[in-house]
C-alpha cells in the first residue's frame, strides 16, 4: 500500500502557496485513508449495533416476496462507513433466480459525484462539487465477501415460494424464512456499558454462580454447567468485552444451563423439586427464555434481564435453604448390577427397525406394545388423540436414518397442546420405555410426560439433522409409576410453537 511505502502526506499551507484541485483532493484523500485505516485496524467489520434499527431485516406485513431493512450503521472490510438513514424495501424478483437457492441480502458501499456546476463565463471550469458517500441494499446469489459487502440476512427460497416470513425460531430458520445467524458484528473494540451497569452485571453473575455451587454441593450435576457459564461470562466482563451487542447471546447460554439444572432436579432430586420455591424457579427461567426470544437488544430489555435474573437467582438459593449437604463416607467398591438408564438407549435412536427383543447394557428389553400412527384400528385400540393444539396435521415422509437406510412412514404432528394414548400389555412394577419415531429436522424442544395424570419427567429432544432425519426418541417411565396392566400416557408440549411429530410408537419393558 502507498501509505506503508511512503507514509501519509498531509497538505501543508504556506504564504504564496498556489493550490490546485489536486492539492485539495489530496487533502481530502489523506483524511479518508486515515479514517479507513482506523476502521480496519481498530474496529471489526460488520454491523455496529446500537444505532437506529441495527439494519435488521424483516418480512413485510403484506405477505409477499419483499423485505424491509431498518436504518443502521456498518463497516466493511475496506474500512468504509455504510449508513442507512431511512428504511429500505427490496423486492425479490423470482425471474432473476433459479430456485431452490439461497439469496443473500447485502449492503455495499458506493460513491457518487453530485452538485455539478459549469461556469458559463468559461466552460472549461466545470465539475462536481461534492462526492456523496452512500450504500445500497442489494440481493446477491454468491456468498458475501466482507471486503466489499456486509451481509444483513439470507433466505433459502424453495420452488413455488409465495412469501418470505420472519423466522419463527431465529436460532433455526426454515426454508423461506429470514436467516440472520450469519450477519457479522462489528464496531466497538471495548465495552460501552456505563460503569454502574457493568458492576451490577458482575454482582449478578457472582450471585448466579454462588447459587449454582450450592446445587452442585447437593449432587446436582447440571449445576456445574451453570458455574462454568458464569465463569466464562465473568472472564468476558473483566476483559471489557460485554455490552448490549452481545450480552443477550451470552446470557442465553447461562439461562439454557439454568433450564438444564431445573430438569436435572426434576428427574434426580425430588425432595428439592417438590418445593414451592423450586416451582417458582422453573417459572422464572421460562420468563427469562421468553424475554430473550423477543430479540430486543436494547437498554430496557437489559434492565429487565438484570431484574428477572436477580430474582431467579434469589429463588434458586431459597429452594435449597436448609437442605443438608451430605458428604458420603468412602466405601469399599463392590460389584453391583448396572442400574437401568435411559442412556442405554442411545444406540437405538438411529436403529432403522427396533427389534422385538434387545439386549442393552446387560438388560434384555421386550417389545410389549406398539402403535401404528394413522392406522385407524391401532389408534382406536390405544385411544390415540391430539388435543388443545394450535395446529395439527398428517404427513407421509420418506427419510433416512444415520446409517443411510431409507424408511417411508406416515405420522401426525401438532403445534402446542398434547397427544394422549393408552399403553396395553404392561407388567406392573417394571419400568417402561416409550420409543417414538420422529422427524429430527424439527428438534430442540421439550415434552412433559405424564402417566395417569401424574407428571413423570421432562424429555429434551436436543439437536436437529437436516440430512438423516429419522430418529427413535426414547423416554423412560420409572417402575413406581407402572401400577397396572394399562397406563394412560400424555405428551405435553412445553416449548411454544414447535412441531411435535410421531410416526410410530414402540413400548418396551425389561425381561
Amino acid at each position: 500500500m502507498s501509505e506503508q511505502q511512503q507514509g501519509f502526506k498531509r497538505i501543508n499551507f504556506f504564504k504564496g502557496f498556489l493550490t490546485t484541485e489536486k492539492d485539495w483532493n489530496d487533502a481530502e484523500r489523506y483524511h479518508i485513508d486515515k479514517r479507513r485505516l482506523h476502521n480496519r485496524m481498530l474496529h471489526s467489520a460488520g454491523i455496529v449495533y446500537g444505532y437506529a434499527g441495527d439494519l435488521r431485516v424483516s418480512a413485510r406485513a403484506r405477505g409477499d416476496l419483499s423485505v424491509e431493512v431498518q436504518p443502521g450503521y456498518a463497516i466493511d472490510g475496506m474500512g468504509n462507513d455504510l449508513m442507512i438513514f431511512d428504511a429500505a424495501i427490496r423486492n425479490i424478483n423470482l425471474e432473476e433466480f433459479r430456485l431452490p437457492q439461497t439469496i443473500y441480502i447485502v449492503l455495499r458501499y458506493y460513491e457518487e459525484l453530485t452538485d455539478f456546476i459549469a461556469y458559463k463565463e468559461n466552460l472549461e471550469y466545470k465539475g462536481h462539487r461534492r462526492v456523496l458517500e452512500s450504500c445500497r441494499v442489494e440481493l446477491s446469489q454468491t456468498e458475501p465477501d466482507i471486503m466489499r459487502e456486509v451481509e444483513l440476512a439470507r433466505v433459502y427460497l424453495e420452488k413455488g415460494v409465495q412469501r418470505v416470513r420472519d423466522a419463527r425460531d431465529p436460532a433455526d430458520p426454515k426454508a423461506n424464512e429470514i436467516d440472520m445467524r450469519y450477519t457479522p458484528k462489528g464496531g466497538l473494540s471495548g465495552s460501552s456499558l456505563p460503569p454502574h451497569l457493568r458492576l451490577r452485571m458482575e454482582m449478578l453473575l457472582w450471585q448466579v454462580r454462588r447459587g449454582a455451587l450450592e446445587y452442585s454441593r447437593r449432587g446436582v450435576i447440571a449445576a456445574h454447567d451453570v458455574v462454568q457459564a458464569c465463569n466464562t461470562a465473568l472472564m468476558l466482563l473483566y476483559a471489557n468485552l460485554l455490552d448490549l451487542r452481545n450480552i443477550f447471546d451470552i446470557f442465553r447460554l447461562v439461562i439454557d444451563t439454568e433450564g438444564e439444572l431445573a430438569l436435572d432436579v426434576d428427574v434426580h432430586h425430588p425432595t428439592i423439586a417438590q418445593k414451592k420455591e423450586f416451582s417458582e424457579y422453573r417459572r422464572q427461567v421460562e420468563i427469562l427464555r421468553g424475554l430473550l426470544s423477543e430479540g430486543k437488544n436494547n437498554m430496557d430489555s437489559y434492565m429487565n434481564l438484570l431484574a428477572y435474573q436477580a430474582k431467579c437467582a434469589e429463588i434458586a438459593l431459597s429452594a435449597v435453604a436448609g437442605e443438608k449437604v451430605v458428604i458420603a463416607a468412602p466405601e469399599e467398591k463392590k460389584e453391583a448390577p448396572k442400574a437401568i438408564d435411559i442412556k442405554d438407549w442411545e444406540g437405538v435412536k438411529s436403529m432403522p427397525q427396533p427389534k422385538p427383543s434387545m439386549d442393552l447394557e446387560g438388560t434384555t428389553w421386550l417389545l410389549v406394545d406398539e402403535i401404528e400412527i394413522l392406522n385407524k384400528e391401532s389408534e382406536d385400540k390405544h385411544i390415540f388423540t391430539i388435543k388443545e393444539a394450535k395446529d395439527s396435521y398428517r404427513s407421509r415422509q420418506k427419510l433416512k436414518y444415520p446409517d443411510g437406510t431409507t424408511v417411508e412412514d406416515t405420522g401426525r404432528a401438532h403445534v402446542d397442546g398434547y397427544s394422549e394414548f393408552k399403553l396395553l400389555n404392561i407388567t406392573p412394577g417394571r419400568p417402561v420405555v416409550v420409543l417414538r419415531r420422529m422427524d429430527y429436522v424439527y428438534g430442540d424442544y421439550e415434552l412433559e410426560m405424564s402417566v395417569n395424570g401424574k407428571k413423570v419427567s421432562v424429555v429434551s429432544c436436543v439437536g436437529t439433522d437436516r440430512v438423516h432425519r429419522w430418529r427413535n426418541w426414547p423416554v423412560m417411565i420409572p417402575a413406581e409409576y407402572v401400577t397396572d396392566g394399562t397406563m394412560l400416557v400424555r405428551q405435553q408440549s412445553i416449548t411454544a410453537g414447535r412441531d411435535i411429530n410421531m410416526f410410530h410408537i414402540w413400548v418396551y419393558q425389561p425381561k
